[in-house]
């Protein structure tokens, strides 16, 4: 008996140094990937919060000062800039303003964005409600040009006149860019604030054992949602229910109406709509983003979203680290990924894995599994980096008639056609299944 009991222990105790030694990369966030999946209809938002308002994001800094100051630097925090405050938030040269243009500097209120774009609020009387409208060029930060504008050119083009006079910001931009307006239909604080993610404060504010909604403490597949609420493309919900958007003549949103961080998304949105193999103006045939704010619906398809890893594994929510602007590298993924390991890469050395050199841009992360396939505007060059992860090899980019240069090999490879870059990984040994059923597909089609 004794003889088993120090047999069980050694190898327990051997067990225990093989962990040490080997540890798998993905062990801390063993707690986070083995929570119990609640299914996306369950309402997870603390009781004792479903009665409270809002109170905007300085209340959050008395107690949270170090958040606060992270958020306060972050592009959040600055989606929606007050002009009349601080004339500097303006990034476009309105000296070359076209004559054509609808609005001047003076009329403007506040900015949309301006790191890749920004756009501009004049204050309007739109059916009859004080309201505010988009001037009719936006300034293209990455041209360094003004470009024409017309904010009813998306999905809901059949519900508002096409007229920027007439067209309001509060059916579609104030829902994800005003604190509170998504919720309750009130701009509360011209940000991307804390509430937009954690939802109304004042019951936590009065008593802080009274919670607010914290993503991270749920299933991971519901954490997301504080990100998709804003950051997946979608439809008027109301479209489930009758389909014909005329319907909805001044009403139609572009954005979850209703939605707070811990209740159902999929009751309040409707995601953009998708089949694979045919292309939209928002995917391109084998689901990449054309466009920005596409993050979600390719993620969601993904399968590190399917095992529990959520988009606040990558990216700091407070301080908006590993952005596209300032990407940490590999570093980001090997927190989890390491050479040989159950999560691979499965080979021994990054060289190996990539068939490039490892200070070469080839053995970047990023570079191969996220690349830059959508654009922010019709006339923006190609920044908008993939969020579906999976490799996408040049056969697949050709055989769904997509532009090469939305393909990683000959986005650093222009010199060479998508079939001699797709020759090369066959060499390497690298072909899929996945590959040949697309190809087969488009063969015996044609």
């Amino acid at each position: 008996m004794k003889r088993v009991i120090v047999a069980t222990l050694f190898l327990v105790i051997g067990m225990l140094l093989v962990w040490v030694v080997f540890e798998p990369k993905i062990a801390p966030y063993y707690m986070q990937l083995t929570q119990a999946r609640v299914g996306l209809e369950k309402d997870l938002q603390p009781l004792s919060q479903k009665e409270a308002s809002f109170v905007g994001s300085a209340t959050c800094k008395k107690c949270h000062e170090k958040r606060y100051d992270h958020w306060k630097h972050s592009r959040h925090s600055k989606m929606i800039q007050d002009i009349k405050k601080d004339p500097k938030v303006v990034v476009a040269d309105f000296s070359k303003l076209p004559k054509d243009a609808d609005f001047t500097l003076e009329e403007a209120v506040y900015t949309i964005g301006g790191k890749f774009k920004q756009r501009y609020m004049i204050e309007a009387v739109i059916d009859g409600k004080k309201d505010f409208r988009l001037g009719n060029y936006q300034w293209n930060v990455q041209t360094g040009k003004w470009q024409r504008f017309k904010p009813w050119k998306y999905w809901y083009h059949d519900a508002y006149p096409h007229d920027n006079h007439k067209f309001p910001t509060s059916n579609t931009c104030d829902g994800c860019h005003f604190t509170g307006f998504m919720a309750i239909g009130k701009r509360v604080e011209p940000s991307i604030a804390c509430e937009n993610c954690h939802g109304p404060g004042s019951n936590h504010a009065k008593d802080p054992e009274n919670p607010l909604y914290k993503a991270s403490l749920h299933d991971p597949i519901r954490a997301n949602e504080v990100c998709l609420q804003c950051h997946m493309r979608n439809r008027d919900k109301r479209l489930e229910k009758d389909p014909d958007i005329r319907k909805l003549w001044m009403k139609a949103k572009d954005y979850p109406a209703g939605y707070e961080p811990g209740r159902a998304l999929i009751k309040y949105k409707l995601a953009a709509p998708f089949i694979s193999g045919r292309e939209t103006k928002e995917f391109w045939p084998n689901g990449a983003a054309k466009k920005n704010r596409t993050q979600g619906n390719e993620f969601v398809k993904d399968a590190m979203y399917q095992h529990g890893i959520t988009c606040i594994n990558c990216h700091d929510p407070h301080k908006l680290t590993n952005t596209a602007d300032k990407p940490e590298g590999n570093a980001a993924c090997m927190k989890c990924h390491g050479f040989n390991s159950i999560i691979g890469p499965h080979q021994a050395s990054l060289e190996a894995h990539t068939h490039h050199k490892a200070s070469s841009k080839g053995s970047k992360c990023i570079e191969c599994h996220m690349p830059k396939t959508g654009r922010h505007t019709g006339k923006s060059p190609l920044t908008v980096r993939s969020h579906m992860f999976r490799f996408v090899s040049p056969a697949e980019t050709r055989a769904y008639g997509m532009p090469p240069e939305t393909n990683a090999c000959y986005a650093c490879h222009r010199d060479k056609s998508l079939d001699r870059l797709q020759k090369s990984l066959d060499a390497w040994g690298e072909n899929q299944w996945a590959t040949q059923e697309i190809l087969s597909h488009y063969l015996l089609e044609k």
